[in-house]
């Protein structure tokens, strides 16, 4: 357990490095414990140099679990309880799994592989989802599951450490030798400075708006390579996403974009005259499990490698750093300790 932590307000003793979803998620844990927290942010409050700018904000544990380790779905069970304390209106619709029937052996192995699920004939598809009627013949519905809009998200959150007592500071470029106390590094690929594990994995998405669909839900597609998916936003909006490319360049390529729109369309054919907003690219931190990782060197505590899971893990990750902070517990499936 590391002693001296709990000061009076203003001391800062404890340092956040990195104001992205894993990094706020941490600030507002420590602030709201009665820490006092100063977050810096390389950027500014825009946070668009940010991963977190480009991710889809799925909260699924029961979907990622056809491709993910076990320890991803206990910690994402736990983060859907603390979003749904700290930020209450957060949409739990849940999600649905479609497959158009060339792909129908994916669908079933996906069934196999996730819990948490019922399947829907054509018409109770249609129940919940009007816009769908007629498009597939079943789908597999996790009503447990949420999202959330992490352009929108992001700007609660950190209104949410301030409010708690906690200190922002956008601008401000810093790294774990450069600040006293207990520093929380956040930084993602910018960490490999003290985790030369680490690599990046591309995540490319579009943006569209069209009225002429009506989702209340992130919806899968099953592709031969990767799920792709629709996630509805505010305002006739939809994210179509995600790739995950070993690659660390930011840009969108053509086979990418034709892969996104193509699946868009294949959920709906009304988006075949949505107006496209944006494509964009965030290059999201790994390391070669692609488990994350809490990793503890004296008063350094670095929390990394959240992979296509931010949104999910961040609020269990936090959980468990102050746990160890103020309590040395240690979770042996995420925790290093040198």
């Amino acid at each position: 357990m590391l002693q001296n932590t709990q000061t009076a307000r203003g001391d800062s003793p404890i340092a956040v490095i990195g104001a992205g979803i894993a990094g706020a998620w941490q600030a507002l844990t420590f602030a709201k414990a009665g820490h006092a927290v100063t977050l810096h942010e390389r950027g500014d409050a825009s946070m668009q140099q940010a991963t977190s700018h480009w991710a889809g904000g799925m909260l699924a544990p029961w979907c990622e679990a056809e491709v993910s380790e076990p320890v991803v779905s206990r910690l994402g069970l736990r983060a859907l309880q603390l979003w749904h304390q700290e930020i209450p209106d957060t949409p739990f619709n849940g999600s649905l799994v479609v497959a158009h029937a060339r792909d129908r052996a994916d669908y079933e192995r996906f069934a196999k592989m996730t819990a948490g699920h019922r399947r829907l004939d054509a018409a109770a598809l249609a129940d919940i989802e009007p816009s769908l009627e007629g498009r597939f013949r079943n789908a597999l519905f996790y009503p447990d599951e949420g999202h959330v809009e992490p352009r929108r998200v992001l700007p609660q959150l950190h209104a949410q450490i301030t409010a708690a007592g906690g200190v922002i500071k956008y601008n401000s470029e810093q790294r774990p030798r450069d600040l006293d106390g207990i520093v929380i590094d956040c930084r993602g690929l910018s960490a490999r400075d003290q985790q030369p594990a680490l690599r990046g994995v591309k995540g490319e998405i579009v943006i569209v708006e069209t009225d002429e669909v009506q989702l209340s839900r992130p919806i899968r597609l099953m592709h031969p390579r990767w799920p792709l998916y629709v996630i509805p936003r505010d305002g006739n909006r939809f994210m179509l996403g995600a790739t995950s490319i070993e690659s660390e360049d930011q840009g969108v390529s053509v086979r990418s974009a034709l892969e996104l729109l193509g699946a868009a369309y294949a959920v709906h054919p009304a988006f075949a005259e949505a107006r496209i907003l944006e494509f964009g690219a965030g290059v999201r931190p790994a390391f070669p499990d692609n488990l994350p990782r809490i990793a503890v060197q004296q008063r350094r505590i670095s929390v990394n490698g959240l992979y296509r899971h931010g949104f999910l893990l961040a609020p269990a990750l936090a959980e468990l750093t102050l746990a160890y902070v103020q309590r040395g517990e240690i979770d042996n499936e995420v925790m290093q300790c040198a």
